[in-house]
């Protein structure tokens, strides 16, 4: 782990359990993203999803230990993700952002965070419109 990444500027593991916590708060009653999460495992998901954020900003190589590569587009190559589904996911993303005070995220990293979500969304978008 790197004192000098993102993952310790932001408050580390709790910061980013908050976000994932945020974002799967909204997940089940979603119309577009509810579908396409493991019902019996939000929990795994949620996992997942903290492991891969907290390493790609820096932090412990949790992720990689537990799945090997990340290869997201492998990954969710099953799930039918179109424009619609990326932005929604952004969206509910940016909401448990949202719900962070900037003292624990300030604005400079809050702007990379976004910019992280609408390249990843995008970069998973298999379906046309």
């Amino acid at each position: 782990m790197n004192d000098n990444s993102v993952y310790a500027a932001i408050g580390g593991e709790p910061t980013f359990d908050r976000l994932v916590s945020g974002f799967y708060a909204q997940v089940p009653g979603d119309d577009i993203l509810g579908p396409m999460y493991p019902a019996d495992d939000m929990e795994g998901a949620a996992n997942r999803l903290k492991w891969f954020l907290m390493q790609y900003w820096g932090g412990p190589t949790e992720y990689q230990e537990r799945r090997g590569h990340p290869r997201l587009r492998m990954r969710h190559h099953p799930f039918p993700i179109d424009r619609a589904a990326a932005i929604r996911w952004v969206e509910l993303m940016e909401n448990s952002l949202a719900l962070i005070e900037e003292e624990t995220i300030p604005p400079v990293y809050r702007h990379m965070l976004r910019d992280h979500f609408e390249r990843v969304a995008a970069m998973l978008i298999n379906m046309p419109d």
